[in-house]
């Protein structure tokens, strides 16, 4: 918002199921943040959050008018709506991913945010892992040849998911994905079984590197890793235990040990340090810092469209293979 903000911010939340209480929870934690209100149309569920943090449950009305910023964190279909209306009264928003349903929807909102003078940040949160933020410092001086990325498993219980294992939990690879590279991919290849709740996909980059992303909800394994292949090294980072380690220098040879000839390989690794702290709220004091004007957005609108539009066509590619597939071995 262009407009200065007194001391502390009014922030609000849209949406307090099994996410949204969570952004709850961090505004209220945040130093010059006053977590002015939260709106769910579950208006018991409303009243608890709000209690829990020192808040007050409010109509969605009441809610843009009072918050100066805004976290919306309610089901995809209903995102434009509410980030519409945030933005017609001037309120900055945090709009969780994927950041709309419909790419042109998306545009037109971008479009009256620039209208408005309103920030748009999309809730790309490992974006904001300290380890992916060690790894941006890493990447900046290797030549990258290859990345390879798994996040598997169910999704936590109670949560309801309605979006495909692409459009949930891929799309996150794909963020880091494109903002690592700095490019959208020239080439897209894709696989799904069961209705896409096991993907597979490569992206293909203008200098030939690819990108191998592999994302499932039948896994019995909760799984969230990404690694980079480079010509100096290979990085391999564990979003879950928030870690980063860089191998170098494999030293392959063959050994005698009373006689016997075997085989080993040596290398070094290093262990960079990853600095301490939440995701979410590494996130939030982002979004309020671009919203108050101390930066750009880290994950921007734009961005989170274009991230959208990539994940949409992953899903599409691999629904065409997984709907080629069944025609095959149906019944004739």
């Amino acid at each position: 918002m262009s407009a200065e903000f007194p001391d502390s911010t009014n922030a609000g939340v849209i949406g307090v199921g099994s996410m949204g209480r969570h952004h709850a929870r961090v505004y209220s934690e945040l130093p010059d943040v006053n977590l002015v209100g939260v709106y769910d149309v579950d208006d018991q569920q409303a009243r608890e959050v709000a209690e829990d943090h020192g808040s007050r449950a409010m109509n969605l009305e009441a809610l843009t008018h009072a918050a100066d910023v805004a976290s919306i964190a309610v089901p995809t279909q209903f995102h434009a709506d509410m980030a519409r209306q945030c933005i017609d009264r001037g309120v900055d928003v945090l709009v969780e991913k994927p950041f709309v349903d419909d790419p042109e929807v998306g545009r037109d909102l971008l479009e009256r945010a620039d209208e408005q003078g309103v920030t748009i940040q999309v809730g790309h949160v490992e974006r904001f892992n300290p380890a992916i933020r060690t790894l941006a410092d890493i990447v900046a001086d290797l030549d990258v040849i290859a990345i390879d990325a798994q996040r598997l498993g169910p999704p936590p219980e109670g949560r309801q998911v309605d979006e495909s294992a692409v459009l949930d939990l891929m799309i996150h690879d794909i963020d880091v994905v494109l903002a690592t590279m700095g490019e959208e991919p020239e080439a897209i290849t894709a696989h799904g079984i069961k209705n896409n709740q096991y993907a597979t996909a490569d992206l293909e980059f203008g200098d030939g590197t690819v990108a191998s992303l592999t994302a499932s909800r039948v896994t019995q394994q909760r799984v969230r890793k990404l690694s980079i292949t480079a010509e100096e090294c290979r990085v391999n980072v564990d979003y879950i235990d928030r870690s980063v380690e860089i191998h170098r220098h494999s030293l392959p040879e063959y050994i005698e040990d009373n006689g016997d000839v075997r085989y080993r390989h040596e290398s070094i690794v290093e262990r960079p340090t990853v600095q301490t702290g939440e995701p979410l709220k590494n996130e939030l004091e982002a979004f309020v810092s671009a919203a108050t004007g101390e930066g750009d957005a880290v994950v921007s609108g734009e961005d989170g469209l274009r991230v959208l539009e990539v994940a949409r066509e992953v899903d599409r590619i691999a629904g065409e293979e997984t709907t080629e597939k069944q025609a095959e071995v149906s019944p004739r």
